[in-house]
């Protein structure tokens, strides 16, 4: 059992540096320094897209508009650091 909550751990781990790579590159994006219309780019993109996309959404059909400025990842790094710490409260304690 605690070597499934270790792994699930690790996933969330993992999701929050994919979520910070799609917020990079939506950067990059924004400020024309990477092309999308490179194939390899546009494949990267579409990934980390298709990865963060059905996380984030609902989280910004409950946030209000906030203008250009969309903070959904933020919301979902204390709704991850949140359930990594419950995980490692609660669930095993002994491991951190």
């Amino acid at each position: 059992m605690r070597a499934l909550f270790l792994v699930i751990d690790l996933a969330l781990q993992l999701y929050v540096w994919i979520v910070i790579a799609m917020a990079i590159f939506s950067w990059l994006v924004a400020f024309n320094v990477v092309n999308t219309r490179n194939h390899v780019v546009a494949m990267i993109g579409d990934f980390l897209y298709r990865i963060t996309d059905p996380v984030l959404r609902p989280i910004r059909n409950i946030m209000p508009n906030l203008g250009g400025i969309d903070i959904s990842p933020v919301i979902l790094f204390l709704i991850i650091i949140f359930i990594r710490y419950v995980i490692a409260l609660y669930i095993l304690p002994n491991v951190y």
